[in-house]
């Protein structure tokens, strides 16, 4: 492993010298192609070093449908994610294959947004529509993503419309218990003299969710009041040289404040979250370099909210990337190197730090290799972090992917890959007076996995696609709050994940009609297996809380020319709520129903969607124990106003 440690020095010395690099394509992955530039580097690494690991791709028809959403929704319908639900519009985190909240790294335009003091993010805070591409990728990604990528990656990108001059959308929701959302996109771009491009978006959105409940309760269970009003700011920014240079720049501004039981002065609490991030990117000849800062403020009381306890939170980051060709010429193998480093610097004060300013800084160095042929596409890499007062695990990756079966009918591909993972402490596991621990280890994790992908075009109207992946996922010194020690923290556990993924897509498409269904099935055994205390006795074995152990979607939907129905579906098995397995939440299967239709008022194309959310009523339990909102509705209009193309 030390030779290892070496050998990324040595690659990233070089990081500014080096060839050029000639396009290439993803020939091997069944979804959608991803291009290199003659001149510039543009698909971030996750995207494109991570080969035998399953990637799933959002496609944009399924972002329309969930615009006013928010990506809790989305994901919970078209991934086998399980997320732990506190109330509509409350905190929602994710569980990625039968990890923590904290084991799923959240990248906006490749850079990580967990909030450092939690270690997590809250999905009902990320919209869908401010973003323009959204993939998953799944499994251990820490030699890629580096820190938190133990269970899986949720990838956020904007991306520039070289041909939009001008357009407008304007979006209004309207939805029960006194709900509402707005939102206003402009696109517009143009060229800047002979050599210069334009293109640039700007996206502001404000949501008031008052759940007004005509009912205090369902099925025994009490629904908890609250009120969440969000509104944010995304603006992207794109300049292209006609060489192929291209710098952009990104901002994103945060503002969600929610009020649990508002109307009742002694059990009200206020929890106000607000960010500010902000990238700029410079890339050419290979070279990319990345500079950000982002703001992270935590506003939380209690009863009296004139004085909250607050937390705030700065990040620099730097990143420089290089890619190389190193068998430029060759017609049927392509082979890349890329070698980078990052650095960040935080600042944190919060009171549950004593009010004493922490400071702390995180460096990366990591070299990726990608390989690919006709039928083969591999991937070897590795990345090491170093941390104020410790360093993480160094963290290699190899993946291999192989073209089975090549026929003008049938595709297959077999993957492979197997990858080392760690999760550097959060600020508050380290930091926090009393409970935290100073001297906490990094997590270290190792995923192993394999599967087979295939798509098959029956006709030209008829299409399929279909994968299966197993895998095995060991995470050590996992951070465990211990009640035995009043919930100081400490690395005790030993967490073992292991399941199956399924998911298959059909479509069909004839004299205007078009028909498709989509269906995943997951089944996610995940244990705590080391016995380090009595207590530890007990639950040796048994399934994670939250953590359902059986999951499935499935998505069916019929167009004729500008009408479109849809069906989307949703079922979990029940979810322990104690770690010995004695009690827990049953089961439920969730639907909803979409009906949209494309019309024009004059030149104005308006996009009329009404949907229902739980038409059957089920009792769906949060992760307080109080019943979610039963069937409800929304009805959503989207106007385009006609664009100067």
């Amino acid at each position: 492993m030390q030779a290892l440690r070496w050998w990324v020095l040595g690659l990233f010395a070089g990081v500014l010298t080096g060839q050029r690099s000639v396009a290439q394509t993803d020939s091997l992955r069944t979804t959608s192609v991803v291009s290199l530039s003659v001149v510039t580097v543009r698909a971030i690494a996750p995207e494109r070093f991570i080969a035998g690991q399953k990637l799933q791709r959002i496609d944009s028809t399924t972002l329309l449908q969930f615009q006013f959403g928010s990506l809790t929704d989305l994901l919970t319908f078209n991934t086998p994610l399980a997320f732990k639900n506190y109330g509509s519009g409350q905190l929602a985190t994710v569980s990625f294959r039968g990890t923590s909240a904290n084991h799923t790294a959240v990248l906006w335009n490749g850079i990580n947004i967990n909030q450092p003091n939690l270690g997590q993010t809250d999905f009902s805070t990320l919209p869908v529509a401010g973003f323009d591409l959204l993939s998953v990728q799944y499994g251990a990604g820490g030699c890629v993503v580096g820190s938190d990528a133990v269970g899986g990656s949720v990838l956020l990108s904007s991306a520039p419309d070289w041909k939009q001059k001008f357009s407008v959308t304007l979006g209004q929701q309207l939805a029960s218990f006194q709900n509402y959302q707005t939102q206003l996109g402009i696109r517009y771009g143009t060229k800047l003299g002979e050599n210069w491009q334009f293109s640039g978006r700007s996206f502001g959105y404000r949501h008031q969710l008052n759940n007004t409940y005509p009912y205090q309760e369902r099925r025994g269970y009490f629904l908890e009041p609250s009120t969440t009003a969000q509104r944010g700011l995304v603006q992207d920014l794109f300049f292209r040289h006609k060489s192929g240079k291209q710098i952009s720049v990104n901002a994103w501004l945060t503002d969600n404040d929610l009020i649990i039981a508002p109307q009742d002065p002694i059990a009200r609490e206020r929890t106000r979250t607000q960010s500010a991030r902000f990238l700029t990117t410079y890339e050419a000849n290979q070279l990319s370099i990345r500079m950000g800062w982002i703001r992270d403020l935590i506003d939380y009381a209690k009863e009296d909210f004139s004085g909250p306890s607050h937390t705030e939170t700065d990040r620099l980051i730097s990143r420089v990337e290089r890619e190389f060709n190193l068998w430029p010429g060759h017609q049927s193998v392509n082979l890349n190197l890329r070698v980078g480093g990052e650095w960040s610097h935080y600042r944190t004060r919060t009171d549950g730090y004593g009010g004493r300013l922490i400071t702390e800084n995180r460096q990366d160095l990591y070299a990726l290799l990608r390989l690919q042929t006709n039928r083969w596409l591999v991937s070897a890499n590795v990345r090491q972090a170093f941390v104020t007062r410790f360093n993480p695990p160094l963290t290699p990756s190899l993946g291999v992917e192989y073209k089975l079966v090549q026929r003008s009918i049938w595709n297959v591909i077999a993957k492979s890959s197997i990858g080392y993972s760690y999760r550097v402490p959060t600020l508050n596991e380290r930091y926090w007076l009393v409970l935290g621990n100073p001297d906490q280890r990094p997590e270290r994790g190792m995923n192993i996995e394999g599967g087979l992908a295939a798509t098959a075009a029956f006709s030209d109207q008829l299409k399929l696609t279909a994968e299966a992946t197993a895998y095995h996922n060991r995470v050590d010194d996992w951070a465990y709050w211990n009640p035995t020690k009043n919930y100081h923290v400490e690395n005790l556990q030993l967490v073992v994940a292991r399941g199956l993924e399924l998911t298959t897509t059909l479509t069909y498409t004839r004299n205007g009609w078009q028909a498709g269904l989509r269906a995943g099935y997951a089944y996610t055994r995940a244990s705590q297996e080391r016995v380090y205390d009595t207590y530890a006795q007990d639950v040796v074995g048994k399934q994670l809380v939250y953590v359902p152990m059986h999951t499935g979607t499935f998505n069916v939907y019929v167009q004729r020319t500008k009408t479109r129905l849809t069906v989307q579906t949703q079922t979990s098995s029940r979810r322990y709520v104690t770690f010995d397995n004695t009690q827990f939440f049953k089961g439920v299967t969730l639907a909803n129903v979409l009906l949209e239709h494309l019309m024009k008022l004059g030149p104005v194309p308006v996009r009329v969607q009404g949907q229902a959310n739980n038409v059957f009523d089920a009792l769906a339990i949060s992760a307080k124990r109080n019943a979610l909102p039963g069937r409800n509705w929304a009805i959503n209009l989207i106007i385009n106003f006609p664009s100067n193309t």
